[in-house]
């Protein structure tokens, strides 16, 4: 709660204000961390749910992606037969672009009798499909899910993917009736299912192109989704709102690859062009700009960048995107 409080974003400060919460993301980080360590008979009791919430605080507060598999590994967490493990570190492991990894632990979980059937794991899955461009394993998977979850939550962003499958592979009809689907069904509680509902609204579909890159460079296939782009340039695309992601889309496969100034002027031309859009793109390259400042030891010039990030308003993601901005700032000022 303290790590949390200290990054809530602008929209919920009220309500933590009214019932008098306080947070530090450096004073909540510490206690964690203390009790994760300890050899007190109640921090070992509760060790799986404290190790839980200690690798998804490194992970996206903390911005250490590799200290929390590092965690995993020298706690020799038990990814096989425990499936709160198995869950943690498949979707972080997504969410790092380690996608054959994710797919591994999701493979190799227990399948043991007796293990609660849950719908989450077609949900993983699906994603590591899709990221491979392995369109018809997505679509069973997706499909899967979406059949058998009875929640609203990601109901609309998984209809999303699955239209995108459909769409990929040319057939329109398929895609439109997901997305009829995403329309009615669901909620939009969650960032990916405003975004999702939002997109489904406009009735139009990303270019081919831009989401080929997009999907793989989500799964961390870098090479493959610089070869898709390669002979394109701004001027390639018509649309503003292509122009704006190509830049981005190029900035975060140069960023994944390790060209750092490559990476930071096509970041810059992306938040000089999208600064007042709502897409998320503008928002998410000064973020990005701002981490690799800070990566380099340059607190003043990723402070400047975190800010920039939080003044744009209205566009998608903007709560998960503001508060990884915060706990920019945060680390920064060392608080």
């Amino acid at each position: 709660m303290q790590v949390i409080v200290g990054v809530i974003p602008d929209g919920y400060k009220g309500v933590a204000s009214f019932f008098g919460l306080k947070g530090s993301v450096k004073e909540g980080m510490k206690q964690m961390q203390g009790f994760v360590n300890s050899n007190d008979p109640t921090a070992r009791f509760f060790f799986n749910e404290a190790a839980f919430y200690y690798c998804y605080l490194l992970f996206y507060i903390q911005n250490e992606p590799q200290q929390a598999f590092q965690f995993i590994k020298q706690n020799k967490l038990d990814v096989i037969n425990n499936h709160l493990f198995a869950y943690m570190t498949a979707n972080l492991a997504l969410n790092n672009k380690q996608t054959d990894y994710a797919e591994s632990v999701i493979k190799n979980r227990s399948a043991a009798p007796g293990y609660l059937d849950t719908p989450v794991w077609d949900y993983e899955m699906a994603f590591v499909k899709i990221h491979q461009l392995q369109l018809p394993e997505a679509i069973f998977y997706f499909e899967r899910f979406l059949h058998r979850f009875k929640g609203a939550f990601y109901v609309k962003d998984a209809y999303q993917k699955l239209s995108w499958c459909y769409y990929l592979q040319g057939n329109m009809t398929a895609a439109e009736n997901a997305r009829r689907q995403l329309l009615k069904k669901g909620n939009t509680l969650s960032d990916a299912d405003k975004q999702a509902n939002r997109e489904a609204k406009t009735g139009e579909y990303p270019n081919v192109t831009l989401l080929k890159a997009r999907l793989l460079n989500d799964g961390g296939y870098n090479d493959a989704a610089l070869n898709v782009l390669a002979g394109k340039m701004t001027t390639s695309f018509t649309k503003p709102e292509e122009q704006l992601e190509f830049n981005y889309r190029l900035a975060r496969i140069y960023d994944e690859l390790g060209r750092d100034s490559d990476a930071i002027k096509a970041y810059n031309a992306t938040i000089k062009m999208g600064e007042s859009s709502k897409e998320y793109y503008a928002a998410r390259a000064a973020w990005q700009t701002g981490l690799l400042y800070e990566q380099a030891g340059r607190n003043t010039d990723a402070i400047g960048y975190y800010q920039k990030c939080l003044s744009m308003k209205d566009h998608d993601y903007k709560d998960a995107i503001d508060q990884k901005a915060k706990a920019g700032i945060a680390r920064c000022k060392g608080q």
